[in-house]
C-alpha cells in the first residue's frame, strides 16, 4: 500500500473508532495515527486468532484497521481514567 492509501485507511478507520468509543480529542492527525497504529494491532489481532477477512480488499482493511483503533481507544481510555482517579 502506498502512502496516500495508509493516511485514507488511517482517517477512515481512527474517525469511525473515535465515533464509537467517544470523542477522544485527538483531531484528524490524530485520528490518522489512531487509525494506522489500529491497522496494526487490528492485524495482529486477527492473525493470531486464525481470523480472516470479511470483507476484501480496501473494505478488508479499513475493517481490521478500525478494530484495532477501537481496541487501541478503549485501552488509551481506560489508562486515562485511572490515572484521573487517581489525581483527584
Amino acid at each position: 500500500m502506498d502512502i496516500l492509501t495508509w493516511l485514507i485507511v488511517g482517517l477512515v478507520a481512527g474517525v469511525l473508532a473515535s465515533l464509537i468509543v467517544g470523542g477522544s480529542g485527538y483531531g484528524i492527525l490524530g485520528d490518522i495515527v489512531v487509525g494506522i497504529v489500529g491497522a496494526f494491532i487490528g492485524g495482529f489481532v486477527f492473525r493470531e486468532a486464525g481470523w480472516g477477512t470479511p470483507f476484501s480488499g480496501l473494505a478488508g482493511t479499513i475493517f481490521i484497521a478500525f478494530i484495532g483503533a477501537v481496541l487501541l481507544l478503549v485501552v488509551i481510555h481506560l489508562i486515562r481514567g485511572s490515572t484521573r482517579r487517581r489525581n483527584n
